[in-house]
């Protein structure tokens, strides 16, 4: 799973609305979503702008089922 960052909250919904049910992910409370790494072929196929923070923590992943 990789952390990466949209420019802004409008890219980042139409990204997530694009991803959803197709890769899973999570998306953080600091603005950061987890996908898996082919999710960011798809999403650059899309002409999505982002960034990739890195490879997502376990503290990252597990985070959603701790809220």
């Amino acid at each position: 799973m990789v952390t990466i960052k949209f420019p802004n909250q409008e890219t980042q919904d139409e990204a997530v609305g694009f991803l959803a049910g197709v890769f899973p992910g999570t998306v953080l409370a600091t603005g950061e979503v987890i996908v898996p790494e082919a999710a960011l072929a798809a999403l650059v196929h899309e002409n999505f702008s982002f960034t990739v923070i890195g490879r997502a923590t376990y503290e990252q992943q597990t985070a959603a089922f701790r809220a």
